[in-house]
């Protein structure tokens, strides 16, 4: 249920409450009312008519009442006990006083019309004041919600879109809320700005240095007469220069604001291809089979360094932590599937997984930097990373990438 609809079942509520009390008083009160009335009529018109009836003279009663003493008593309202009675003859209600006076009993009837009629008016009186109060309070809380929530709603539709949020004067409360969240999106924005040019400005020297490293490698390595023990460092400074090149690419691309959508599409097919042709021999100086599994093409619209960057990273790590038996990849229905038969995950990883706020940046079995930057890459495109254990104790990471 809603806020504003609990706001106003609230309200309502207590509005029934105090409606059924106030109706038990009024009950109360009126029956009360009604029988110190009814008694001192009777008891009135009984002081006033004994004497006379007593002394021969005729007994006048006021419309409504009648007087009856002896003989003349009806025999429905003989031999009542001293007291107010409230009968019911023939389907008339009669209020009646029984007494006597000198061993003489009488009775003095009062019929209940008159005050059936004056209590119908009463009560529909309060019944109609009631349901007004109730159908009042309804769409009283019914604005006093709406005065509460909509500038609620007006917050969080700013906050989802990214928009500023808008100035709020009343309530007083809700309008503090907006100036703390005005200032907090704020200072955020500017630490994230911050962030966003100091990874820029670090990726564009780093990439400078590993230009310079990369081109003095290849110069060296393309020189005549090197043996094949100076190769071999040379190698080795070729092949970490270009992977850490491609990774100060992957981090500049990420430290930009989102453009996935704007992205020229990429063939998965084609980015899969790429990275299980440079892992090859990784799997292969292992014994471990590398092979790709029944999959259906599709196109991403995303940068393609970063989907290779991401694809590339899963298979690396599979490939690495894989002892024996194979590394699967395959892809279909917007999904791209790596599974190996390795030992595992551990569960301090599994549990920084989870943390969808806070990737791993260091871990153990492959996660390390990989995992943690293929999860921010599928973040920042927004897809997923998703990771389940095998039947055998391998691993299996889904990357499922946002819909067209």
């Amino acid at each position: 249920m809603s806020l504003r609809r609990r706001i106003t079942a609230a309200y309502a509520l207590y509005a029934l409450g105090m409606v059924i009390c106030f109706t038990l008083i009024t009950t109360f009160t009126v029956e009360g009312i009604e029988g110190h009335l009814v008694d001192a009529r009777l008891r009135q018109a009984a002081l006033w008519a004994v004497p006379r009836h007593a002394a021969g003279l005729t007994v006048e009663m006021p419309a409504g009442i009648s007087f009856h003493q002896d003989q003349e008593i009806p025999h429905a309202l003989r031999d009542l006990a001293d007291g107010i009675h409230d009968k019911h003859i023939e389907g008339h209600g009669l209020h009646v006083l029984a007494g006597s006076a000198e061993g003489r009993p009488y009775v003095v009837v009062d019929h209940q019309s008159d005050y059936d009629k004056v209590e119908v008016v009463v009560y529909s009186m309060v019944a109609c004041c009631m349901i007004g109060f109730l159908v009042f309070s309804y769409f009283l809380a019914g604005h006093l919600a709406r005065g509460v929530i909509n500038p609620l709603a007006a917050l969080s539709e700013a906050v989802a879109s990214g928009q500023p949020l808008p100035d709020i004067v009343h309530p007083r409360e809700l309008a503090e809320l907006a100036r703390a969240l005005n200032e907090r999106t704020s200072s955020l924005n500017q630490a994230l700005e911050r962030e966003r040019c100091f990874a820029g400005d670090a990726s564009h020297e780093l990439r400078t240095a590993l230009t310079v490293i990369l081109g003095a490698a290849e110069v060296l390595q393309a020189q005549p007469g090197a043996n094949c023990a100076e190769r071999s460092p040379v190698q080795r400074i070729v092949r970490a220069a270009t992977e850490a090149s491609e990774l100060v690419q992957v981090l500049l691309l990420l430290a930009r604001a989102p453009t996935a959508e704007q992205a020229a599409p990429v063939d998965i097919a084609a980015i899969v291809a790429r990275a299980m042709a440079r892992h090859a021999p990784l799997a292969s100086a292992k014994g471990v089979q590398l092979r790709l599994g029944e999959s259906v093409p599709f196109t991403v619209h995303a940068p393609a360094e970063l989907c290779a960057a991401a694809v590339g990273n899963l298979i690396q790590n599979a490939c690495i932590y894989t002892e024996a038996g194979e590394v699967a990849v395959r892809y279909q229905a917007r999904q791209l599937v790596v599974e190996d038969t390795g030992g595992g995950l551990p569960a301090a990883v599994l549990a920084a997984i989870a943390d969808k706020a806070a990737p791993p940046s260091q871990g153990s079995a492959g996660t390390g930097l990989g995992l943690s930057l293929t999860q921010r890459i599928c973040n920042y495109l927004g897809g997923s990373l998703a990771y389940e254990p095998t039947p055998d104790g391998g691993s299996r990471f889904t990357i499922t990438f946002a819909p067209l």
